[in-house]
């Protein structure tokens, strides 16, 4: 069994990029067993010797007063009968078994911008008694704001080597790995306070050594930039200008690549072959149809993941990297905090919102920053009820962007319209106020391109698995319900409320039973209707406020319970066929 390496500092100080950096593109994410907190583990090699690096989650302290900061301190002391309990049944997570053996050892990450509560935590990973290495990270954004860090006199009053880093760029990474190498080959432990009023004592005396300000330097660009972007003016429209742009790169690079690349390669070269090995192989029949039919899986099962969606995929992951890696997602956060408080959110329920038009899975996960049960429940709703996410946006982009720009983005204005109503109507019937806002606001940067290069490619993998794979089976039972006759007596059964009060073909009724698998299945099999401009309007309409999938209900039920899983289903279920109806009945009286 490797051996455990673990990656530790406060959140936001780039642990992850440092992660990154030391293990390359190789790496798992998954929940700690027992647990909703996840963390990311890869392979570290140092003297041709295999490791495993685990990414611990980003913590202040060990004092466990919540599941991240238990999950941090399970991770360090290791080999606990609550350990075992909770690890042993765990096979299938990155490295699960290396938790039940104290780690190797520890780096680190202390933020040169924030030295004492980075220290602070360092101390108190030391009491556990761990070989462990400093990365002074962020060194280059502290000369920048004339913090001066005495690198040596920190090591020495540490008694343990420090290194530092500036991880975008690389600098200091391979004397971290020489010096790791180093300390694991010695096992030598430093002495550390063990009482918690003398470390912060500790804390005060190494920083007062080692830490000097010129309070001279003026506030460089990059400051006074952050500053701005916080307030009304010039802030909001900014913010409008901002969003504005991202989605234009979202839509435009999307159909860019859908249309003159993705969409002709598979028309043009791939699908031809595959029609004809089919016809060479399989007699006519239901069988050949399935295959190439009507909903042939080894066409629409590629067509519509790989050449429909993909692409925006691709631009909206790039968009949302360079947002999240610049640090202006926090900022956005603190611009619209009063907005929020009247919807009864905090500024910081915006990051959960957008990272739902990713996925709704790690945005409702992001909901645990929150600080009230009322907050997530708001914002979970939210989510689940009007948010797309970036494969179903794929394809609303793909559906209405040749037909109607005007009806895409009035569908996407309904929906925001409609998050709104709800939150009002939650944060009426719910108890509580939304607490003062506490929101830790990093530095204003320029990401790098390798970077976002890596973050991008890792969640087109994951969307390889977790997205395409279920698109793709459930094109498969679709081309088998159309074959075998089941869509039309489907169709029939469902013809009063499809046909009469939505308004669409009796055809679309089998959407609507796919999209409990993938929501973007309720929307796809309507670009091969031919379908009005009413149509269309109510047919994403229906999509976007349908019931959240398999996948989404199972993290509601994990993250909160049954009941709330429940309560979602029956109110999306019923919200997208009552606005449906209602916008279709209104559109045939006043416009036929």
């Amino acid at each position: 069994m490797a051996e455990t390496v673990l990656l530790m500092g406060l959140p936001n100080v780039g642990k992850s990029v440092i992660f990154n950096r030391l293990t390359g593109l190789n790496v798992r994410a998954a929940n700690y067993c027992g647990t909703t907190v996840q963390y990311t583990a890869g392979k570290l090699i140092l003297d041709n010797k295999e490791f495993n690096l685990v990414d611990v989650p980003g913590t202040y302290s060990l004092q466990a007063t919540n599941e991240a900061e238990a999950v941090a301190v399970d991770m360090l002391q290791g080999g606990t009968s609550e350990m075992f309990e909770k690890v042993s049944h765990c096979e299938h997570y990155p490295c699960p078994a290396s938790f039940l053996q104290k780690p190797t050892a520890v780096i680190c990450v202390v933020d040169a911008a924030n030295m004492e509560a980075s220290i602070y935590l360092l101390l108190q990973v030391l009491q556990k008694g761990i070989p462990a290495i400093v990365a002074l990270n962020r060194s280059d954004l502290a000369r920048e704001k004339g913090h001066c860090i005495d690198a040596i006199t920190l090591s020495r009053e540490l008694e343990l080597p420090v290194v530092p880093t500036v991880a975008v760029s690389g600098e200091g990474m391979n004397v971290l790995k020489e010096k790791l190498t180093a300390i694991i080959q010695n096992q030598s432990l430093p002495t550390c306070p063990q009482n918690d009023e003398v470390t912060w004592k500790e804390v005060e005396n190494i920083c007062q050594q080692i830490w000097q300000k010129d309070t001279s330097a003026p506030p460089n660009r990059r400051e006074k930039w952050g500053d701005l972007l916080t307030r009304p003016w010039p802030g909001l429209p900014l913010a409008i200008l901002i969003i504005a742009l991202v989605f234009g790169v979202v839509v435009g690079v999307g159909l860019l690549l859908r249309q003159q690349i993705l969409l002709p390669f598979f028309r043009s070269l791939v699908f031809p072959y595959i029609e004809l090995i089919v016809t060479q192989a399989i007699p006519p029949g239901i069988i050949r149809e399935i295959f190439i039919g009507e909903y042939g899986f080894l066409i629409k099962g590629i067509e519509w993941p790989f050449a429909l969606v993909l692409p925006y995929i691709i631009s909206f992951y790039a968009a949302l990297s360079f947002l999240e890696d610049s640090g202006y997602l926090p900022r956005l956060g603190v611009l619209l905090d009063g907005l929020l408080n009247r919807i009864g959110l905090q500024g910081s329920g915006i990051i959960p919102l957008i990272l739902g038009y990713g996925c709704a899975i790690p945005a409702i996960l992001a909901t645990r920053t929150l600080n009230s049960s009322k907050e997530k429940i708001i914002t979970t709703t939210m989510i689940c009820l009007a948010i797309p996410c970036i494969a179903q946006t794929g394809a609303f982009i793909a559906l209405l962007s040749a037909r109607s720009i005007p009806v895409m983005l009035a569908v996407f204005l309904l929906g925001i319209l409609v998050m709104i109503t709800a939150a009002i109507i939650l944060n009426r019937k719910l108890e509580g106020y939304p607490p003062e806002m506490l929101m830790e606001i990093p530095e204003l940067l320029l990401p790098r391109l390798d970077v976002l290069f890596k973050k991008v490619w890792l969640r087109i993998k994951h969307f390889m698995v977790d997205g395409a794979l279920p698109l793709v089976l459930g094109v498969a039972l679709a081309a088998l319900l159309y074959e075998t006759g089941i869509m039309k007596l489907i169709g029939s059964i469902m013809q009063p409320l499809v046909v009469n009060w939505l308004g669409l073909p009796a055809d679309a009724a089998i959407p609507l039973i796919l999209g409990i698998l993938r929501r973007e299945l309720i929307v796809l099999p309507l670009l091969d209707m031919e379908l009005s401009t009413l149509q269309l309007f109510v047919g994403a309409t229906v999509g976007l406020f349908y019931v959240p999938c398999i996948a989404v209900l199972a993290s509601l039920i994990r993250e909160f319970n049954l009941k709330m899983a429940g309560s979602i289903l029956l109110f999306t279920s019923v919200g997208a066929f009552l606005i449906g109806g209602i916008i279709y009945q209104l559109g045939s009286l006043f416009f036929s």
